[in-house]
């Protein structure tokens, strides 16, 4: 049993794009699948597809690179917020990663979003993970 899904979710992804493979399959769960829409919205992936079955909900994930498949689009995650040690900012203190070329993922009371999103609301959280 996977205790830390966000985190089991960022690896597998990491792992897929080292290996340029076209999809991963992942735990689908209600954060993985607002992680993988926030991922679609800011161009990370192509496309995500939620399978549901009695075993468990699979989430799969279209990752996307360049046209001659050399480049990958996500160089880099980092998950940052761990059940041993939570990180939560106010929204004057928002991280930019990599000033502004990446995001990062915040938990808010408005649901999951961009720090750019949770910037324009004026909203702290939970900082979930970098994607760059």
């Amino acid at each position: 049993m996977v205790e830390d899904k966000i985190a089991d979710m960022l690896t597998r992804i990491r792992n897929a794009n080292q290996l340029k493979y076209d999809t991963v399959d992942v735990i689908g769960t209600k954060m993985t699948c607002e992680i993988a829409r926030i991922l679609k919205e800011e161009g990370y992936i192509s496309e995500y597809k939620l399978v549901e079955s009695k075993n468990g909900n699979t989430l799969t994930l279209n990752l996307k690179y360049t046209e001659d498949k050399k480049t990958r689009v996500i160089t880099g995650l980092k998950r940052i917020s761990k059940s041993g040690l939570r990180v939560y900012v106010e929204h004057d203190k928002l991280p930019r990663v990599l000033n502004g070329l990446g995001i990062a993922i915040i938990s808010t009371s408005k649901g999951i979003m961009t720090d750019r999103d949770a910037r324009k609301q004026n909203l702290g959280g939970e900082v979930l993970a970098y994607i760059w």
